[in-house]
């Protein structure tokens, strides 16, 4: 099993559209910000996917703002998914573990994500800071970690 950067890995970047397209969907989205990162100098969004035996099997993000109010707060981890044939086997915490160290490796000293859902993300050490809103008049809970 292996996590791979849609950075070093320039010429796979449909694999990566195609895996948070489908299921996240807003393939306008994706697409422009996946091939946008790769002729920017700018250290984040960063897009990571997690293979074993070649097959795709889960996916995060880092970005600067996932359409919360908060934009005074990043890097945002965003859009993790774990293929639900593999869940149960602390893939997620993989992930969030990887995306923690790269946002270290980065420079950052917090991790935030915003979120619907309470006591997964608390297992990795989000702690809840307060709510945020989003553009289409809803509202999530934000979350931030030490890197």
């Amino acid at each position: 099993m292996k996590i791979i950067s849609l950075r070093h890995n320039p010429k796979k970047i449909e694999h990566f559209i195609e895996y948070f397209v489908r299921h996240w969907h807003a393939d306008k989205i994706y697409r422009n910000c996946m091939t946008a990162l790769l002729d920017s100098d700018s250290v984040l969004p960063q897009w990571y996917l997690l293979i074993d035996d070649d097959k795709i099997i889960g996916g995060v993000g880092l970005i600067t703002n996932d359409f919360i109010s908060r934009m005074d707060l990043w890097p945002w981890l965003c859009a993790l998914f774990i293929e639900e044939s593999c869940r149960g086997k602390n893939l997620g915490k993989l992930l969030i573990e990887h995306a923690k160290k790269e946002s270290y490796r980065l420079g950052f000293e917090n991790l935030y994500l915003c979120t619907d859902h309470t006591g997964y993300y608390e297992k990795f050490n989000f702690e809840y800071i307060g709510d945020g809103f989003h553009p289409w008049n809803e509202s999530s809970r934000i979350y931030k970690c030490s890197t």
